[in-house]
Protein backbone atom coordinates (compact mmCIF):
# COMPACT_ATOMS: atom_id res chain seq x y z
CA UNK A 1 0.00 0.00 0.00
CA UNK A 2 1.88 3.12 -1.24
CA UNK A 3 2.82 5.21 1.89
CA UNK A 4 2.33 3.17 4.40
CA UNK A 5 5.36 2.72 7.07
CA UNK A 6 6.74 -0.30 6.98
CA UNK A 7 8.32 -0.33 10.10
CA UNK A 8 7.06 -0.68 13.46
CA UNK A 9 7.59 2.55 15.43
CA UNK A 10 7.57 0.88 18.67
CA UNK A 11 10.69 -1.79 17.21
CA UNK A 12 12.57 1.33 15.77
CA UNK A 13 12.05 3.60 19.29
CA UNK A 14 13.16 0.52 21.42
CA UNK A 15 16.66 -0.09 19.08
CA UNK A 16 17.79 3.62 18.93
CA UNK A 17 17.27 3.60 22.88
CA UNK A 18 19.32 0.50 23.07
CA UNK A 19 21.94 2.32 20.80
CA UNK A 20 21.87 5.42 22.88
CA UNK A 21 22.30 3.30 26.06
CA UNK A 22 25.69 1.34 24.48
CA UNK A 23 27.33 3.91 23.56
CA UNK A 24 25.86 7.23 24.76
CA UNK A 25 24.38 10.07 23.00
CA UNK A 26 27.64 11.65 21.77
CA UNK A 27 28.85 8.63 20.53
CA UNK A 28 26.32 7.50 18.58
CA UNK A 29 25.95 8.78 15.09
CA UNK A 30 23.38 9.00 12.42
CA UNK A 31 24.67 5.70 11.26
CA UNK A 32 24.95 3.86 14.31
CA UNK A 33 21.01 4.71 14.39
CA UNK A 34 20.30 3.61 11.14
CA UNK A 35 21.81 0.59 11.83
CA UNK A 36 20.56 -0.12 14.66
CA UNK A 37 17.08 0.74 13.73
CA UNK A 38 17.04 -0.53 9.90
CA UNK A 39 16.06 2.75 8.46
CA UNK A 40 18.01 4.98 6.18
CA UNK A 41 18.61 9.09 7.46
CA UNK A 42 15.82 10.47 5.64
CA UNK A 43 13.23 7.88 7.59
CA UNK A 44 14.61 8.34 10.89
CA UNK A 45 14.28 12.19 10.16
CA UNK A 46 10.41 11.62 8.52
CA UNK A 47 9.63 9.44 11.08
CA UNK A 48 11.41 9.68 14.02
CA UNK A 49 12.91 13.07 14.15
CA UNK A 50 16.74 14.60 14.56
CA UNK A 51 19.22 13.18 16.74
CA UNK A 52 17.88 15.28 19.70
CA UNK A 53 14.34 14.72 18.92
CA UNK A 54 15.17 10.81 18.67
CA UNK A 55 17.43 10.61 22.00
CA UNK A 56 14.01 12.45 23.88
CA UNK A 57 12.04 10.24 23.01
CA UNK A 58 14.13 7.12 23.67
CA UNK A 59 14.83 8.65 27.05
CA UNK A 60 11.43 9.15 27.81
CA UNK A 61 10.63 5.43 26.49
CA UNK A 62 13.67 4.34 28.77
CA UNK A 63 11.91 6.50 31.95
CA UNK A 64 8.34 5.49 31.32
CA UNK A 65 9.71 1.75 31.00
CA UNK A 66 11.71 1.36 34.12
CA UNK A 67 9.73 4.20 36.00
CA UNK A 68 6.12 1.65 35.92
CA UNK A 69 8.68 -0.78 37.55
CA UNK A 70 10.02 1.99 40.13
CA UNK A 71 6.61 2.44 41.12
CA UNK A 72 5.43 -0.43 41.77
CA UNK A 73 8.26 -1.99 43.88
CA UNK A 74 7.82 1.97 45.98
CA UNK A 75 3.64 0.89 46.24
CA UNK A 76 4.10 -0.99 49.38
CA UNK A 77 6.26 1.70 50.90
CA UNK A 78 3.33 3.60 53.29
CA UNK A 79 3.21 0.21 55.37
CA UNK A 80 6.79 -1.47 54.35
CA UNK A 81 9.21 1.38 53.54
CA UNK A 82 12.48 -0.88 54.18
CA UNK A 83 11.01 -3.59 51.54
CA UNK A 84 9.84 -0.77 49.43
CA UNK A 85 13.47 0.45 49.08
CA UNK A 86 14.75 -3.18 48.60
CA UNK A 87 12.73 -3.56 45.84
CA UNK A 88 13.44 -0.69 43.94
CA UNK A 89 16.78 -1.33 44.06
CA UNK A 90 15.72 -5.00 43.12
CA UNK A 91 14.56 -3.11 40.11
CA UNK A 92 18.07 -2.15 39.02
CA UNK A 93 19.71 -5.28 40.34
CA UNK A 94 17.38 -6.88 38.18
CA UNK A 95 18.13 -4.67 34.78
CA UNK A 96 21.64 -5.13 35.73
CA UNK A 97 22.41 -8.63 35.34
CA UNK A 98 19.45 -8.78 32.24
CA UNK A 99 21.60 -9.80 29.47
CA UNK A 100 19.16 -8.68 26.95
CA UNK A 101 20.18 -4.88 27.65
CA UNK A 102 23.35 -3.31 27.83
CA UNK A 103 25.44 -2.50 31.27
CA UNK A 104 24.48 0.89 32.81
CA UNK A 105 21.48 3.40 32.99
CA UNK A 106 20.45 5.70 30.08
CA UNK A 107 19.67 8.46 32.88
CA UNK A 108 23.06 7.91 34.87
CA UNK A 109 25.19 8.28 30.94
CA UNK A 110 22.70 11.35 30.06
CA UNK A 111 23.60 12.92 33.46
CA UNK A 112 27.29 12.03 32.62
CA UNK A 113 26.82 13.87 29.47
CA UNK A 114 24.97 16.64 30.55
CA UNK A 115 28.01 19.06 29.82
CA UNK A 116 27.69 18.28 25.81
CA UNK A 117 24.36 18.06 25.80
CA UNK A 118 22.51 20.75 24.05
CA UNK A 119 20.66 22.86 26.63
CA UNK A 120 17.48 21.44 25.84
CA UNK A 121 18.18 17.71 25.81
CA UNK A 122 20.56 18.72 29.22
CA UNK A 123 17.15 19.88 30.64
CA UNK A 124 15.41 17.31 29.98
CA UNK A 125 18.18 14.67 31.23
CA UNK A 126 18.33 16.85 34.66
CA UNK A 127 14.31 16.67 34.69
CA UNK A 128 14.26 12.64 34.35
CA UNK A 129 17.01 12.30 36.88
CA UNK A 130 15.00 14.22 39.16
CA UNK A 131 12.20 12.32 38.67
CA UNK A 132 13.92 9.35 40.47
CA UNK A 133 14.30 11.29 43.24
CA UNK A 134 10.53 12.86 43.57
CA UNK A 135 9.68 9.09 43.52
CA UNK A 136 11.30 7.88 46.12
CA UNK A 137 11.05 10.91 48.58
CA UNK A 138 6.69 10.48 48.40
CA UNK A 139 7.70 6.94 48.93
CA UNK A 140 9.68 7.78 52.15
CA UNK A 141 7.34 10.18 53.15
CA UNK A 142 4.74 7.64 53.00
CA UNK A 143 6.74 5.64 54.89
CA UNK A 144 6.68 7.98 58.15
CA UNK A 145 9.80 9.75 57.41
CA UNK A 146 9.79 13.82 58.15
CA UNK A 147 9.76 15.93 55.08
CA UNK A 148 13.73 16.74 55.48
CA UNK A 149 14.41 12.96 56.56
CA UNK A 150 12.53 11.95 53.18
CA UNK A 151 14.54 14.66 51.28
CA UNK A 152 17.55 13.45 52.32
CA UNK A 153 17.42 9.87 52.23
CA UNK A 154 15.78 9.94 48.77
CA UNK A 155 18.81 11.99 47.79
CA UNK A 156 21.05 9.92 48.38
CA UNK A 157 19.14 6.56 47.46
CA UNK A 158 18.74 8.06 44.08
CA UNK A 159 23.13 8.89 43.88
CA UNK A 160 23.18 5.38 45.13
CA UNK A 161 21.10 3.82 42.35
CA UNK A 162 22.68 5.53 39.48
CA UNK A 163 25.95 4.68 41.25
CA UNK A 164 25.00 1.14 40.77
CA UNK A 165 24.48 1.67 37.43
CA UNK A 166 28.13 3.04 36.62
CA UNK A 167 29.76 0.53 39.26
CA UNK A 168 28.44 -2.34 37.04
CA UNK A 169 30.17 -0.90 33.73
CA UNK A 170 32.97 -1.03 35.55
CA UNK A 171 32.86 -4.57 36.24
CA UNK A 172 31.63 -4.75 39.67
CA UNK A 173 29.75 -8.33 40.09
CA UNK A 174 26.55 -9.04 41.46
CA UNK A 175 27.28 -9.32 45.36
CA UNK A 176 29.91 -5.93 44.93
CA UNK A 177 26.29 -4.00 44.02
CA UNK A 178 24.25 -5.58 46.34
CA UNK A 179 26.39 -5.09 49.36
CA UNK A 180 26.12 -1.42 48.42
CA UNK A 181 22.37 -1.99 48.70
CA UNK A 182 22.51 -3.60 52.05
CA UNK A 183 24.40 -0.91 53.28
CA UNK A 184 21.83 1.78 52.01
CA UNK A 185 18.85 -0.33 52.96
CA UNK A 186 20.33 -0.43 56.78
CA UNK A 187 20.61 3.36 56.87
CA UNK A 188 17.32 3.48 55.79
CA UNK A 189 15.94 0.55 58.30
CA UNK A 190 18.39 2.29 61.43
CA UNK A 191 16.55 5.91 60.14
CA UNK A 192 13.12 4.58 60.64
CA UNK A 193 13.87 2.92 64.13
CA UNK A 194 14.85 6.55 65.90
Amino acid sequence: MAGKKQFDMDTALDAAMIQFWRDGYADTSLDDLSRATGLNRSSIYSSLGDKDTLFLRCLDLYAARYGEKYDSALSCAASEPVAAVRAFFGVTLDRIADPEVPDGCLIAQSAMAIPVLSPSVAAHAKQVLGSQRLRLRAALKAGRLTDQDAETFAVHAAAVNQSLAVMSRAGASQEQLLAIVDVTVDALSQALRA
